[in-house]
């Protein structure tokens, strides 16, 4: 008895041969010549006439052994989709992780359906946002983000001040430089928050994601080992179609 990773691996073959047998017929009945035969005979008018030999052409192409022909090659392809189908219907596994049964008895489409999911969440995660590892970040309740601690920087003000180079005499004035100092006024406290995630807790992620995925890809083929019933479906179909 034949599995059903051994239908599916054929099924491939078998529809492309069936495609090219059927494609091959098609053109051939286009082709009105290879259909058509004729036999003729020539009599001359009188006996001193002169003699021709006959001329025949025979039929090439007759629609009917193509109808068979045709329905022998598709048959093969109707059986084996049957019998794969039939089978991905009854073929099932558990899906587990860690010795621990995630989802039991999942049939082999919902497994492929997992399987793309998985490969699109994967991207997600990875793609997740990571907080700035330049920054030390405590989980602050209140606002349910993450936070730096505070910290504290001098506001200041630029104020004019004078510098005396030459002092003043009968004669000149005072020579004066004026220059600006930065002169404190205040201080800032600032403190950071995110919404990202840490680095920690996306590696995290990313493996879970890729141990449910060997874990259905295990189910898969588990279940892809499952001996399957050939089904007969094509003498039916073809039986009334070209009957």
């Amino acid at each position: 008895m034949a599995k059903l990773n051994q239908i599916i691996a054929v099924e491939k073959g078998v529809k492309s041969k069936a495609h090219q047998d059927l494609t091959a017929a098609h053109h051939g009945l286009q082709k009105a010549g290879l259909l058509a035969g004729i036999a003729r005979t020539y009599q001359p008018k009188d006996e001193e006439g002169e003699q021709l030999p006959p001329e025949s052409t025979l039929v090439q192409i007759k629609a009917e052994d193509v109808l068979r022909d045709t329905a022998a090659a598709l048959t093969r392809l109707f059986d084996v989709t049957a019998t794969k189908d039939w089978a991905n219907c009854e073929a099932r596994a558990d899906v587990r992780v860690e010795g621990r049964v995630l989802v039991a008895d999942v049939p082999v489409s919902y497994l492929l359906f997992l399987e793309k999911q998985l490969t699109d969440l994967g991207t997600f995660v990875r793609k997740l946002p990571v907080l700035d590892a330049s920054e030390a970040w405590t989980q602050d309740p209140s606002t349910d983000s993450w936070k730096t601690e505070p910290v504290k920087t001098v506001r200041t003000r630029k104020v004019p001040r004078n510098h005396v180079k030459a002092e003043a005499t009968e004669k000149h004035p005072a020579q004066v430089d004026v220059y600006h100092e930065d002169v404190p006024i205040g201080y800032w406290t600032t403190v950071k928050f995110s919404g990202a995630l840490p680095a920690r807790r996306v590696r995290e992620l990313v493996e879970r994601v890729e141990k449910l995925q060997q874990a259905v890809k295990f189910a898969r083929e588990e279940a892809n080992g499952a001996e399957v019933t050939d089904r007969r479906v094509g003498d039916a179909v073809f039986g009334y179609l070209f009957g």
